[in-house]
């Protein structure tokens, strides 16, 4: 009795000291001995998870017997056994990663999985790398990503968008956490609102993606992932001040009750009211304007702390004009002084939540609001366009060998505007069904098969097809061949800024269908690593062919835009390559990414002769882009070199133009030096295009005459030439220094 009394108490000692809990003090580090800020520390017999502050300090409660699964962006996760006898802080060194096949990616799955896993090929850009060149907005930082080029639309006004592989901003969707919250008029208007402070990183898919996606995701899809509540400091302000009087500001803040809400806000205020006019056009070489936007992202728990609903929430308001230098409000409208005034109001939400009980089923919704009044020389446009959302999904893994998803879909589009082409609200409706698996083959193939059937309220059903397979040749290269239909349902206002701006009237020759396209994309990455170096590199061919496709003619009449279906196809064909090399003896990291373009268009001649080949307009023919980084680790500088060379883009031209029809080759070259300080506080100087290259200064043709009040004069006008501000493939600003800085609480 006394042996079974004395074996019981053993026993249950033991459970009391295992049981025990303990709390920890820690740091975590990289190699180097650099703190590494909001590093994921997981006690794993209790799944108690907690983020370390700026410095990468952190404490949490143990059991006697633990062990910790730290993680970090851009490092490898490792597990740490804790001895309960050794409770003082102790250092937490985790390695940098430098295999880009294990960045976990979103985009082609609607869920999180690692990029070497994914069929679909998807470039990851990190805040870290977006920021190489001091950017404020989402456009001007994906200059250096590879086959994206941020276009400037209006040399006047400055509006612009984002062109994957040489194709329209149009043409790619814009997702904001999978999102679909731009479209339409955010294409145009809305994307430069996007502060690169919200970002923690951005997917890149080129190719269709309306399998998942839908509309619009025809050329390709960018996905901006926002910050974690977890990740970010309580406190921090950024800001940034440029020579030609730019100045941006962003504060954001959380707050965290982890029973019940987890929330952050961040306010970003970008002004700039300096009119300069180098080129003597007297035409402003940038857009002045004054914007400010409010994100609100909040993450609500249920009582046992689990399935968060998560709701996002922005506004924007942004008042930019461009135009004469001696421009006032009061001229909006006239017809003495020349300008383009965009007063813009934007509501964003969108929301997510997995059923507690139901956890394959998630349920999406996202809605924005769109409110524009704009004057564009003595043309008024006032526009208003509503996009609702909805999306119920399910996931479901079947035998470790099948990851099924399929959903429902609606989509709801509202516009209106005051011109002739919307005599009254525009409105349709598009629910959809898709399916998609990813199914596990063996250990060194994938195949992902998918489909999608949307129903236009106007033009009825429309197909969406998928294949991709993935064959991983070695342990560290892998083969990715994809197939995939993508359509587009346009909307021209909308879209296309030059149906405005100017002095051309716009023509419609027939009722516009929608577009379609067929893509076929190969892709090979590699990884090589060893103890001197790590090398990445990807490359891939792709072709697309699309009918229906909706070309505006810019030449056919000097004094007209003419839209219709093309009679005949359009192929978008290319090949690029990127490679990304880190050096381990030194601080060095080198990336590089080439992008070879055939854009072009077929029109059959009339009764049925041979199709004349065009080159699409605002496409170049190739670019080249380049980083090179270097750190000072004792002294905690980084200095950071980026460049893109971007060769001939096609120009519109009036008849006789004496302008060249094909830009020459030019290269934009920046630097930037970083200062880091203890506590994540950083500051930085840098130089954006510093050989100060901008376009020709007869870029806007008689800029002296915006009115076209003197164009019937024979002798000072002998070709007829018109006001024309359609001749536009870069931005007119020269040298620009930054200054800039964080400071994080």
């Amino acid at each position: 009795m006394s042996k079974c009394f004395t074996f019981s108490m053993m026993v249950f000692l033991s459970i009391h000291v295992i049981s025990q809990s303990f709390t920890i003090s820690g740091k975590v580090v990289d190699v180097n001995n650099k703190h590494i800020p909001y590093a994921h520390i997981t006690a794993l017999s209790t799944k108690n998870t907690i983020v370390s502050n700026s410095s990468g300090i952190f404490s949490i409660d143990i059991n006697q017997s633990d062990s910790l699964l730290i993680s970090a962006v851009g490092y490898t996760r490792k597990e740490f056994i804790i001895n309960g006898n050794k409770l003082k802080k102790l250092v937490f060194i985790l390695e940098e990663n430098n295999d880009l096949l294990n960045e976990m990616v979103i985009s082609s799955t609607l869920e999180l999985i690692e990029k070497k896993n994914s069929p679909i090929p998807i470039a990851v850009y990190s805040a870290k790398f977006l920021n190489t060149v001091p950017s404020p907005t989402l456009v001007d930082a994906t200059n250096q990503i590879a086959g994206l080029r941020p276009q400037i639309n209006c040399s006047v006004c400055n509006t612009g968008d984002i062109h994957i592989n040489g194709m329209e901003g149009a043409y790619s969707m814009v997702v904001v956490d999978g999102m679909p919250i731009m479209g339409g008029l955010s294409t145009v208007y809305g994307l430069q609102g996007i502060p690169t402070s919200l970002i923690d990183q951005v997917e890149v898919i080129k190719g269709p993606a309306s399998t998942i996606y839908g509309s619009e995701a025809m050329a390709g899809l960018i996905n901006v992932v926002t910050k974690d509540v977890d990740c970010i400091p309580k406190l921090a302000f950024d800001f940034n001040l440029s020579s030609w009087g730019e100045l941006q500001t962003s504060l954001s803040f959380k707050y965290l009750d982890n029973k019940k809400l987890k929330a952050f806000t961040a306010i970003d205020i970008f002004q700039y009211n300096n009119p300069i006019d180098n080129n003597n056009d007297n035409f402003t070489d940038l857009t002045l304007k004054k914007r400010y936007s409010i994100f609100n992202k909040l993450q609500f728990f249920s009582k046992k702390g689990q399935n968060p609903l998560n709701i996002s929430i922005r506004f924007l308001n942004e008042d930019r004009w461009g135009g004469e230098m001696n421009w006032g409000p009061n001229d909006r409208g006239g017809n003495s002084v020349y300008g383009e005034s965009i007063l813009t109001n934007r509501f964003e939400s969108s929301s997510f939540f997995q059923f507690p009980m139901l956890s394959p089923l998630k349920w999406q919704t996202s809605f924005s609001f769109h409110d524009q009044k704009s004057w564009y020389g003595k043309v008024y446009y006032r526009a208003k366009q509503l996009i609702g959302f909805s999306q119920l999904t399910f996931h479901k893994k079947i035998k470790l060998k099948h990851n099924f998803l399929s959903g429902l879909a609606i989509r709801y589009n509202n516009y209106n505007d005051n011109t002739p082409a919307t005599l009254s609200s525009d409105s349709w409706w598009l629910p959809g069904l898709f399916f998609q698996d990813n199914f596990i083959i063996n250990n060194n193939h994938k195949l992902l098969l998918g489909w999608r059937t949307d129903y236009h309220s106007k033009h009825g059903f429309i197909q969406s097809p998928r294949v991709n397979y993935q064959w991983d040749l070695t342990k560290n290269s892998t083969l990715r061949i994809g197939y995939g239909d993508g359509f587009r349902v346009v909307n021209v206002f909308t879209e296309d800024h030059a149906a405005l701006t100017g002095s051309r009237e716009v023509i419609f020759l027939e009722e516009l269908k929608p577009e379609k396209s067929k893509n076929i994309n190969i892709t090979i990455s590699n990884n090589w690593d060893n103890n001197y170096y790590n090398i990445s590199v990807e490359s891939s061919i792709f072709s697309s062919k699309f009918s229906n496709k909706i070309i505006p003619d810019f030449l056919t009449n000097d004094n007209q835009i003419i839209y219709s279906n093309l009679n005949g196809y359009a192929l978008a064909r290319g090949l690029s390559s990127e490679i990304f090399l880190k050096l381990k003896k030194m601080p060095l990291k080198f990336s590089l990414n080439g992008t070879l373009l055939d854009i072009s268009s077929f029109e059959q001649e009339m009764g049925g002769g041979d199709f004349i080949k065009n080159i699409q307009l605002l496409a170049e023919k190739y670019s080249l882009k380049w980083t090179a980084y270097y750190s000072f680790e004792k002294w905690g500088l980084d200095i950071n070199y980026a460049a893109t060379n971007y060769g001939p883009i096609r120009l519109p031209l009036l008849e006789n133009d004496f302008r060249r029809e094909y830009s020459l080759p030019y290269t934009i070259h920046n630097l930037k030096l970083t200062k880091n300080f203890n506590r994540g506080w950083s500051t930085f100087i840098g130089v954006r295009n510093f050989t100060n290259f901008t376009p020709p200064d007869y870029s806007i043709l008689r800029a002296f005459d915006p009115f076209d009040q003197q164009i019937n004069d024979p002798i000072n006008n002998p070709n007829g030439y018109t006001f024309d501000a359609s001749y536009m493939y870069a931005s007119f600003q020269g040298i620009n220094f930054v200054f800039g800085g964080s400071i994080i609480f």
